[in-house]
């Protein structure tokens, strides 16, 4: 349990101690400074939901609208009433606090006013008092078997889901293996077919449901019936793939549920071991169709339900299979595609090779597919790794030739670089990083360079970067020889030289205000033109975050000119953005009007 103290386990640290003796310790921790301590910080609520949700969930508190159902050490579980009813839980304690919210604005933005509402609730709730889930404990204690049946049936009579789960259960123990897997070949059907018509907001709800039906394949498991578990199992696999295909799976929910289907087939193959070839031949179909890694070195995993028949099938059909692919080679006339087949069958490959300790198997594997840079910096890598230096910069050069007519890798320019140096080969090293720099200048290609040359490559490459025509600078600025001129300069604290290059050739607004940051004490009219232009910017484009932003630029402006000018300029300001009253207003708070005014301190 998240939040829980190491003080509340046993001495052996291995089991639980007791709800009450918890709950004891816990009210003992919370008096001992002789005033009784919030459960959970105040403070820490409202910055995790912000001053309206936590006003809004304060409210909902101070109305009633909260019952808590559990009330333990670590967690608090509670129903808030709301446009409907929520169950919100809370653990942890103090300022370590975690917690979900059944409501839609959790789900949309996180911490929400009912974990507030709940937060304050037990932060009132006395340890010892009675929850509702112990009294409804009590109170069932007190019935007969059948008064409780009569509730549960009652129950599943307005719970599909739990009727779903009864039903099921209750054919589990009467039902024959025919009868079974129809029921629950009905149940994976109704709960996957629905995964395309489903947006991002239903994709829990309807994991959840899958999950439930999961979990009813490993109840039947559980129950000694392992040859219906996998044929159920089975079957369901493909749909849930399926299913996760056409579902927004942002939050992972549909692999989740894909490696819990694979565990259970796994477990099921244990229980009720297959013929170990079948279930090679199948387990590789599914690894070289599997979209979602789920079956990723599925032999290694299922290496003691195949035995040494399996794994020898496997091996043979990989084998088999790659073959038939044709060698993937690089340069302007050999641009060919690469299929998923031929990484997964490489990667399948590759675990056989590693398992036999071949070394040449696994570099004939790499050298298969060539067919860009970042290959022949992988093979070279791999070389390297593996104490081949003199093969791994044959591989690097090799590459760079092949894809000389390219845009540098700086990847594989990196590596070889580091590979000449190793051969004592400096003047290939710094050869090759002048023809990549003159082709595409970088910063990366630049320090590499100076590291080398030092600041004799610097001059150079300052003046060749001067050299580029301005009419050359690109939209992206990124790749501007005037921006990467600028930025060098800069690094170099060269910063009249790279204000001239402002001048001359203009700057993104990002690189002129690091510019000014970093040289506003030898250069402050330049850095107050940057920050003024800035502050419009902001002011214009409104909202709060951006005025807070312009008023610590303008207090910053206040350190870099007379208090008589920077007042005439905040004065400027309040007129011309008068419509914008929160700037108005921030602009005018005596903290920062003290700053903007007489500089920040």
């Amino acid at each position: 349990m998240r939040g829980f103290p190491g003080a509340w386990r046993c001495a052996s640290d291995s089991d639980m101690i007791s709800d009450e003796r918890a709950k004891a310790v816990w009210e003992a921790h919370r008096t001992m400074s002789g005033k009784r301590q919030p459960r959970f910080d105040v403070e820490v609520l409202r910055e995790l939901a912000g001053d309206k949700a936590f006003a809004r969930g304060q409210a909902y508190y101070k109305d009633g609208l909260v019952e808590i159902v559990r009330l333990e050490p670590g967690r608090v579980l509670a129903r808030v009433s709301g446009t409907e009813d929520y169950r919100s839980e809370l653990t942890g304690r103090a300022a370590n606090i975690d917690g979900e919210c059944s409501c839609p604005a959790f789900e949309d933005w996180g911490f929400c006013k009912h974990l507030v509402a709940v937060g304050l609730a037990a932060n009132d709730a006395d340890e010892g008092a009675d929850d509702a889930l112990a009294r409804i404990r009590r109170h069932l204690g007190s019935m007969g078997a059948e008064a409780l049946v009569d509730i549960i049936v009652r129950q599943a009579e307005r719970d599909m889901a739990l009727l779903r789960d009864l039903d099921l259960s209750a054919a589990l123990a009467v039902a024959d293996d025919a009868t079974l897997e129809a029921r629950f070949r009905q149940a994976v059907d109704d709960a996957t077919e629905k995964g395309g018509s489903i947006d991002y907001r239903g994709v829990g709800a309807w994991a959840e449901e899958v999950r439930e039906t999961l979990d009813r394949i490993a109840g039947v498991l559980d129950a000694g019936r392992a040859a219906l578990a996998l044929r159920l199992i089975e079957y369901a696999l493909p749909r849930i793939a399926e299913a996760v295909a056409v579902i927004d799976d942002s939050d992972g929910e549909g692999g989740g549920l894909l490696v819990r289907a694979r565990d259970i087939h796994l477990a099921a193959c244990r229980a009720a071991p297959p013929d170990p070839v079948k279930l090679a031949r199948t387990l590789f179909e599914r690894e070289l169709e599997d979209n979602y890694d789920t079956f990723h070195r599925s032999v290694a995993a299922y290496a003691d339900v195949l035995g040494e028949r399996g794994i020898a099938e496997f091996r043979r059909r990989v084998t088999a299979a790659w073959k038939k692919l044709p060698r993937l080679a690089g340069g302007p006339r050999a641009r060919q595609e690469v299929s998923a087949d031929h990484s997964r069958l490489a990667d399948m490959l590759d675990y056989f090779a590693e398992r036999d300790g071949d070394i040449e198997a696994r570099i004939a594997i790499r050298a298969h597919d060539l067919s860009a840079p970042y290959r022949y910096h992988e093979l070279a890598r791999f070389c390297l790794d593996h104490g081949r230096e003199a093969e791994a910069l044959r591989w690097a050069e090799e590459g760079l030739w092949l894809f000389e007519d390219d845009p540098p890798d700086e990847q594989l320019i990196g590596l070889a670089v580091d590979l000449f140096a190793r051969a004592g080969r400096a003047a290939d090293a710094v050869a090759l990083l002048w023809r990549a720099f003159e082709r595409r200048p970088s910063m990366s290609l630049h320090r590499q360079l100076r590291r080398i040359a030092g600041d004799e490559a610097t001059a150079r490459a300052v003046a060749f970067l001067r050299s580029q025509p301005a009419a050359q600078r690109p939209t992206n600025a990124w790749h501007s020889p005037a921006d990467l001129l600028i930025s060098i300069l800069m690094e170099e604290s060269k910063f009249a030289e790279a204000w001239e290059a402002v001048r001359l050739h203009g700057a993104s607004d990002r690189l002129k205000e690091a510019l000014a940051m970093a040289s506003e004490a030898a250069h402050p009219g330049e850095a107050l033109a940057v920050y003024a232009a800035r502050v419009d910017l902001l002011v214009t484009l409104g909202g709060n975050q951006n005025y807070e932003e312009a008023c610590r630029l303008i207090a910053r402006m206040a350190g870099l000119r007379d208090p008589a000018l920077q007042a005439a300029y905040v004065g400027d300001l309040n007129a011309r953005f008068k419509a914008k009253r929160n700037f108005v207003k921030l602009l005018g708070a005596p903290a920062t009007r003290d700053a903007s005014v007489h500089g920040a301190t």
